[in-house]
């Protein structure tokens, strides 16, 4: 029965490839087979056809669109007969790769008889069942998306009635859940809208919550290093999961609603299991909900995880580092303000350690290294126990996984603490070069660490105290390089070179050559990825290269989706990734020294734009943006025709790249980069990028289709939602917005007035009270940011003053909002439209209302008052205010703000000599 199984199969994928280079109209005894047999009256006749059929529509889809209406009336049919789940399941297979291609008219109607089909089919086969389930996915995905939204509580409840029923396997109760999560992802607005939310919570808690079988324990608690433990999705682990996607595609202030009671319920049981998953769903909201975290539940959440790293249970306490860890790496800086309660509590909580249980001690380094990376200055009372703790362990510890996270630990510190860690630096480095010249394969993680962490120190303790190493540690990476054939070593290596080029860039001048030829190698290498015969990549895992069965190299050979859906994380693509940043940051701090390579690194660079796998794509277009800013330093540097032509050349393929990136990619991790690298190419070449008028406006456009929602990853249809989540989205606003006061900057005030004048709604329209504060903040920003600009070029006052009756009252508005980084930016904005417009401003009817507000700010903030005192020349006499300011000088706090007032003293003497 097996072979004659194979056999079937075997010959189902032999048609499947003849289909593919030949069209079934042209093979008629193929669709003579397939007819009588999908209709035989024998159900075994019938369950060959359908395996024959799912296999060559899956190989040529587009080649029986000419059938699909047959097809599905076939189906319709199929979907009835429970008595033959096997056919059933065949005919799922077929509709799943069908549904991209059929119409929305001919799918309607098969979608109600789809959930009771699959209902038949976990009865007699769970893993068919799952399989068959991906087709909701498919249908969520696709083009005829809309005709779910009419079905979606008939389908959450069948997927939440599979979820807890406990007689099934993991693997299917896992499935329904992710199709949960997509509908979540898709279809926010329909769930909520169906009142969905809290049914899905109900379902994912008691999961979230269940103590293991008795003598057992949670994967994640379990005390040993699991290699592949983030490739396990039990069904609590996707139940967080669920949480992180609600997070993230919810609106924060309706998800509370729902989820806080629940959360609140865990925390006060006694049961161990229960307090974990309610501090494992604050760590899971924070990253989603950070905006709405840091303004209103910040101080009970921090306070909720402080006081569970001091419970008895140590499931409790390991929840409770994830969410510290969490919350240091979305809430910040917020989160930092709470260094004074938090840092104690970490270095006792290490110091109470054991340390043969290693994968816990992973959790609290974890933890610590989140929270102290973004401390700065404010680490120093804490730096010499944690150097002494660091400094101890690593002298002590016998196991090299805690080396491995001290070394790691360190990297952290030096990150916060940069040149305050320059008396630790001696017996740091001393420590790091045994592990260094270390070569053997059982410690290469430490070796590897201890290069990450060297080129950490190299960034952070200063020039004068690394530059002494930096020869030596340009040979150490060329030696590694040549001898050791490892991926995670080459990415480090590479990361080391281009750090000592931040702080010593001619110890790097002699070896350039060698240098960037393995880096472009490594660029150029096809090692862990494969080529399908359409050119599209397959990221393999390096032990799966040779593993591949009949059934897969055909998957691969006939998948014609879209390159970025093969995202695989393995070594060689973080190492193409490392590759790819460090050539561009080598070439910008070596600059003239590195002219030999430059065409062909940028060769590189630019072949890898279109790469499958995201973080590739991403450092490939910030590296392209950098090298645009290369070319423009060797320029101004050696002011050749020859050279500007270059930089002409290079600009004219790197902006419409971006661009193109910004209006098709679909990874916002790209986009962002891709905007965050136009942005950077903007402010360093100013004109040079916007030579042709067509530039401007191309850009200009850009920006505005970000704004309203027209770009791939944002793209909507009426009723549907974007394929990100709205926090996301305003990223992505943000990075399209600062783009504007570059563009201002860059080319004289009535060029770019008609495409400012098309902008600035999409800013203004986020500065009203019923936007956000991060939303209000930001406009107001960019509208100062735009005014100052504005105040840089020729023509810009008249800009200014044409603008003003629409920004001043904006801005008026912003100085009295409730937030003070709103009314912070919103005084700069005047200050900024005040130097910017000069006298025109006077024409404007707001002269006794900004006198008031003078004296208002004058109580709360002097340098604000200072700012607006050089509004005042134009508009007032200064008499007015001058004596009140003179009262509450010198300064005993904020002193860097002295340097505004003396600016704003002397501007004033300078006008008005008789002030004093």
């Amino acid at each position: 029965m097996h072979l004659r199984h194979f056999v079937r199969h075997s010959l189902s994928q032999l048609s499947a490839v003849l289909v593919k280079h030949e069209s079934p109209e042209r093979w008629p005894a193929l669709l003579t087979v397939l007819n009588q047999s999908t209709k035989s009256p024998n159900p075994q006749d019938r369950q060959v056809g359908l395996l024959l059929l799912s296999k060559v529509v899956e190989s040529n889809p587009e080649a029986f669109r000419p059938h699909y209406r047959q097809l599905l009336q076939l189906f319709d049919t199929v979907l009835q007969d429970v008595n033959n789940p096997t056919a059933m399941y065949y005919c799922i297979l077929t509709l799943t790769t069908l549904t991209a291609y059929a119409g929305v008219n001919l799918m309607r109607s098969l979608l109600p008889k789809l959930t009771i089909s699959i209902k038949h089919l976990i009865k007699v086969d769970q893993d068919q069942a799952g399989e068959a389930m991906e087709i909701l996915d498919e249908l969520m995905e696709s083009e005829v998306s809309p005709i779910i939204v009419p079905h979606i509580s008939e389908i959450v409840h069948f997927c939440l009635e599979v979820w807890a029923d406990n007689s099934l396997n993991d693997s299917i109760r896992v499935k329904a859940l992710s199709c949960i999560a997509s509908l979540i992802r898709l279809k926010n607005k329909a769930v909520l809208k169906q009142k969905l939310l809290s049914p899905i919570l109900q379902m994912v808690f008691p999961v979230l919550s269940a103590a293991p079988p008795p003598g057992q324990e949670d994967l994640e608690d379990q005390e040993q290093d699991m290699d592949n433990e983030g490739d396990v999705e039990s069904p609590k682990h996707f139940a967080a999961q669920v949480i992180d996607t609600l997070a993230l595609h919810m609106p924060p202030e309706k998800l509370f609603q729902h989820i806080l009671p629940q959360v609140q319920v865990c925390l006060s049981s006694e049961n161990p299991y229960q307090k974990k998953a309610g501090v494992v769903c604050l760590a899971m909201l924070a990253e989603g909900c950070a905006g709405y975290i840091r303004r209103k539940m910040l101080p009970f959440m921090l306070r909720t995880v402080c006081h569970s790293l001091s419970d008895t249970s140590q499931v409790v306490r390991s929840a409770g580092l994830l969410a510290l860890g969490q919350f240091s790496e979305h809430l910040q800086p917020d989160v930092s303000n709470y260094c004074a309660d938090v840092m104690p509590l970490l270095l006792r909580y290490l110091a109470g350690l054991n340390q043969t249980m290693t994968v816990h001690v992973s959790k609290a380094f974890y933890a610590l290294e989140n929270f102290m990376e973004n401390l700065g200055a404010e680490i120093e009372p804490y730096l010499p126990t944690l150097m002494e703790t660091m400094l101890g362990t690593l002298s002590n510890a016998e196991n090299l996984r805690i080396k491995e996270l001290v070394v790691s630990a360190i990297g952290a510190i030096a990150s916060a603490a940069k040149k305050l860690l320059v008396p630790y630096f001696p017996a740091v480095i001393e420590n790091l070069k045994g592990f260094l010249l270390d070569i053997r394969d059982e410690v290469r993680c430490l070796q590897t660490q201890s290069l990450d962490t060297l080129s950490v120190l190299a960034r952070n303790v200063g020039k004068e105290t690394f530059s002494p190493l930096a020869a030596e540690c340009v040979h150490l990476g060329l030696n590694l390089t040549n001898s050791v054939d490892d991926p995670d070593l080459r990415r480090s290596t590479y990361s080391l070179f281009s750090a000592v080029s931040t702080v010593s860039p001619e110890c790097l001048n002699p070896h350039l050559g060698s240098i960037t030829t393995a880096i472009m190698l490594t660029m150029k290498s096809t090692e862990g990825v494969t080529v399908s015969e359409e050119k599209q990549f397959v990221l393999l895992d390096d032990e799966e290269d040779d593993d591949l069965n009949l059934e897969e190299e055909e998957d691969i050979e006939g998948n014609d989706r879209d390159v970025s859906e093969f995202s695989v994380e393995n070594a060689y693509v973080d190492e193409k990734e490392s590759a790819c940043e460090a050539l561009g940051e080598i070439a910008f701090n070596t600059g003239a020294a590195f002219l030999p390579f430059m065409e062909s690194g940028f060769q590189e660079v630019f072949a890898l734009h279109d790469f499958p796998h995201e973080d590739v794509r991403r450092a490939s277009f910030t590296v392209m943006g950098q090298f645009c800013r290369t070319w423009h330093k060797i320029w101004k540097e050696n002011p050749t025709q020859e050279n500007h032509q270059v930089l002409q050349n290079t600009l004219s393929v790197v902006l419409p790249s971006l661009l193109e990136a910004v209006r098709k990619d679909r990874d916002h991790n790209v986009v962002i980069a891709a905007l965050e690298s136009m942005n950077g190419v903007l402010k360093a070449c100013q004109e040079e990028a916007l030579q042709s008028e067509a530039m401007l406006a191309e850009i200009s456009h850009v920006i505005r289709d970000v704004f309203k929602s027209k770009v791939g990853l944002c793209f909507r249809k009426e009723g549907e939602e974007s394929l990100i989540c709205a926090e996301y989205e305003a990223i992505l606003q943000e990075f399209a917005g600062e783009g504007i006061p570059l563009l201002a900057s860059a080319v004289p005030a009535d060029t770019f007035y008609p495409y400012l004048n098309e902008l600035l709604p999409f800013i203004m329209n986020k500065t009203k009270s019923s936007c956000t504060v991060a939303q209000r903040s930001f406009s107001l920003g960019m509208l100062a940011e735009i005014a100052h600009s504005l105040g840089l070029v020729s023509g810009g006052r008249a800009v200014a003053g044409r603008l003003s009756s629409r920004l001043l009252p904006v801005m008026v508005s912003g100085v009295r909002d409730r937030d003070p980084e709103v009314r912070n930016n919103s005084v700069f904005g005047l200050g900024a439209l005040a130097q910017a417009a000069g006298p025109l401003l006077t024409e404007y009817p707001y002269t006794e209302h900004l006198v008031g507000m003078c004296v208002f700010l004058l109580i709360r903030h002097v340098a604000w008052c200072c700012t607006f005192l050089h509004i005042f020349y134009i508009f007032c006499s200064p008499f007015q205010v001058f004596p009140a300011l003179l009262s509450h000088l010198p300064l005993k706090k904020d002193l860097e703000e002295n340097k505004t007032v003396f600016g704003c003293l002397a501007f004033l003497y300078n006008h008005n000599p008789s002030l004093v």
